[in-house]
């Protein structure tokens, strides 16, 4: 039986904590906030909880699960408590600006990321579930001990989870498409509809708000420290393809000034016809 180390026990560390702990693992966590530690060991996330690092010199693998910004402070106070052959990952949705500086920090390190949440946050939001049938991508480069692969893809497999590899770099790029930028175009639509003037009709439009407002709005709506990292750690890609994105609304917007029914209704067939193949 593993030993499982998870710094961060919000959504993604703590389900991971419940997963786990139900497929035999023996958990262990790191929190500073006592309240969190409590409730923690009360939703039975881990198995053993402290506010130091020293608890996890008995872990075989460890998964940091902060917010982006604080993975590689986080993994260089962790090193010295550490076994040498502990593996350590991450869940973080950008991998450019984090695997090459962590595998120079500790050669067990793979790079990994779980394609799966929801809005919520916090030590009671985790919940058994949130990885089925989710992706979950590892970005190892040449100098991954393949111990830590193994290791990794047997505990995605417990998961139910589909399994990807990639590199860092295309990882990123294809985040910044089917996740970064939806989000910034999310809430690119809250924005636009909150500049309505006539707040009669801004109050008509809120209460007939349904689901197609709810589900284009979702990830918009999320939390803004992690939609800030996205464009913080991530601006190259996502700059990328904010500039496509304009690009074709901008080919909407001439097509309806211009009457041009046609042109529209193809690219309306091509969506519908292409949408499938990202679902």
């Amino acid at each position: 039986m593993k030993n499982i180390g998870i710094i961060g026990l919000g959504l993604i560390g703590g389900s991971l904590g419940l997963e786990l702990r139900e497929k035999g693992f023996r958990t262990f966590g790191v929190s500073q906030r006592e309240k969190t530690r409590d409730r923690a060991l009360e939703r039975g996330i881990v198995d053993e909880i402290s506010e130091g690092y020293s608890l996890l010199n008995q872990c075989d693998l460890i998964f940091i699960c902060t917010p982006i910004e604080a993975i590689i402070s986080t993994v260089q106070d962790l090193i010295p408590y550490l076994k040498p052959e502990t593996i350590i990952t991450d869940v973080g949705s950008v991998k450019g600006k984090i695997v090459p500086k962590l595998s120079e920090l500790w050669s067990n390190f793979i790079g990994g990321h779980p394609m799966a949440g929801t809005t919520q946050s916090g030590v009671d939001s985790g919940f058994i579930g949130l990885f089925d049938n989710a992706p979950y991508v590892l970005t190892p480069t040449e100098q991954t001990p393949q111990k830590a692969i193994d290791l990794m893809t047997e505990i995605i497999k417990l998961l139910n989870s589909r399994l990807y590899f990639c590199s860092p770099e295309e990882h990123d790029q294809a985040v910044a498409w089917i996740s970064h930028l939806p989000v910034m175009i999310s809430g690119s639509l809250i924005q636009s509809c909150l500049k309505e003037k006539n707040l009669k009709v801004l109050e008509l439009a809120k209460n007939l708000a349904s689901s197609g407002f709810k589900d284009t709005s979702r990830v918009g709506g999320g939390n803004p420290e992690l939609g800030l990292m996205m464009a913080k750690y991530n601006s190259q890609e996502l700059l990328r393809s904010l500039l496509e994105y304009r690009e074709n609304l901008d080919q909407i917007i001439e097509d309806i000034n211009n009457e041009n029914w046609t042109n529209l209704e193809q690219k309306l067939k091509q969506n519908q016809q292409a949408r499938p193949n990202f679902l």
